[in-house]
């Protein structure tokens, strides 16, 4: 390789490494988390799916049931536009599993991700990690009418099957 060709191929591999890593750190540090942060009015931002709901104003609970088998019990549930819910999170499996909320373009792009980045790591407050035999939150309100989705996104989980829908009304 001449000099100059290999120090633009050294250039564009730094500078992809560069761009990669706020992709990894903006999912958090080592560390899954498990539970919902806790709710900061100030910080909430909106999404064409929801927003981050507070977990005082939950009008419901939905426990949700992850299984080895890439699936999730219910793998429908239904909410009213402007209802804030705590999704309960169990993991039935013997490996990790995560639930995310959102749109199925988004899900799509988002697992993409994943495959390239493995170890990415999640906090925003849309999605949850949760380790075998444990459980997770998710409190979330649903500003819109419509259909969602929500999906475990871990590398050849989404592609197995392992996701569900939310209807908004």
């Amino acid at each position: 390789m001449k000099p100059l060709t290999h120090g633009l191929a050294l250039l564009a591999l730094a500078l992809t490494a560069t761009l990669a890593a706020p992709a990894v750190l903006a999912h958090g540090g080592s560390d899954h988390a498990t539970t919902s942060p806790r709710h900061d009015a100030s910080r909430v931002v909106d999404t064409p799916f929801g927003r981050a709901g507070d977990p005082a104003s939950a009008a419901r609970t939905i426990e949700i049931d992850m299984t080895d088998d890439m699936r999730f019990t219910p793998a429908t549930f239904r909410a009213k536009s402007g209802e804030t819910v705590r999704l309960k999170v169990a993991n039935k499996g013997k490996v990790l599993h995560e639930l995310v909320l959102g749109t199925p373009d988004l899900l799509r792009r988002h697992a993409d991700a994943m495959r390239k980045f493995p170890g990415m790591e999640h906090d925003e407050p849309q999605m949850t990690h949760v380790q075998p035999g444990a459980q997770g939150e998710v409190v979330w309100q649903f500003t819109r009418a419509g259909e969602f989705q929500f999906a475990c996104l871990l590398p050849g989980h989404f592609e197995a099957g392992m996701s569900g829908k939310v209807v908004v009304e």
